[in-house]
């Protein structure tokens, strides 16, 4: 695990160190290369999470092994859509995340042992939970590029350039973005509701009234949007809002639980 690790963590921090250097150049980075050491790194993540999360007792979901799969989705979309999609300005973030997701994999290694052999339905509840959480934070991540984009324009500070994308094309791709979030939050409570019993009673009543919050924040800024349109800073407070809501949902207790009171 500590190779794959290392490893991981070099070719994160190449790649991170290939884009700020030409972040706002004139061309941008090499994208080619930045994707092509990023997926390096993606591989070697998704070994070292693999033999961190199944163990012979059983799936260690702990806090720091969750926020390392959370953090390597999303670096292995970013990965993915590199090339395609003008969103240079948040990988840096992404792989900072990523090498620090890795890092915490050794150096904080609390256990929360599961035995989804016994409980697949309650796998489908958690995949659909973590990739409803992960889309989400991307949309959150595009509400800050939203955010700084029109505070630059006015400003009259941001210089045309191919690296920094239309104002008018994230905004679309952040209301795409939190549609699919909310898709899978959806399925995410909806199986939560099905399959386990006491949703709102007990240590997991928290984190279903937080999910149904922050639910209900992005249904509310849908409907606002479809019926008389959201204007950019209250679409980046509803969407920056519902992903600290579903943060405080997967773990708030958690961090008190693992790393504090451990």
């Amino acid at each position: 695990m500590v190779i794959f690790s290392a490893v991981a963590m070099v070719f994160y921090g190449i790649a991170l160190i290939l884009v700020t250097s030409r972040l706002f150049h004139p061309n941008g980075p090499n994208r080619k290369a930045v994707a092509m050491l990023a997926a390096v790194g993606v591989v070697c993540h998704a070994l070292a999470l693999y033999n961190v999360v199944f163990t012979a007792d059983g799936q260690n979901l702990s806090l720091t092994n969750m926020i390392s799969l959370v953090c390597w989705i999303i670096a292995l979309t970013f990965t993915i859509v590199l090339q395609h999609v003008k969103a240079i300005i948040l990988v840096p973030v992404v792989f900072a995340c990523a090498i620090i997701s890795v890092a915490l994999l050794w150096l904080v290694p609390p256990q929360y042992i599961r035995h989804f052999g016994e409980n697949p339905e309650v796998l489908v509840h958690v995949v659909m939970a973590l990739m409803a959480y992960s889309t989400l934070v991307i949309a959150a991540l595009y509400a800050v590029q939203l955010w700084f984009i029109q505070n630059r324009l006015k400003s009259k500070q941001l210089k045309v350039s191919p690296v920094m994308p239309p104002l008018m094309t994230v905004e679309r791709q952040l209301y795409h973005l939190v549609i699919i979030g909310m898709i899978l939050l959806s399925l995410s409570l909806a199986t939560g509701f099905i399959f386990m019993d006491g949703l709102f009673k007990g240590p997991q009543g928290h984190k279903a009234v937080l999910s149904s919050m922050a639910w209900l924040v992005y249904i509310t800024m849908l409907w606002q949007q479809y019926t008389k349109g959201v204007r950019i800073r209250t679409a980046v407070i509803y969407t920056i809002s519902g992903a600290f809501l579903l943060s405080l949902s997967y773990f708030g207790a958690r961090i008190v639980k693992e790393l504090i009171l451990s």
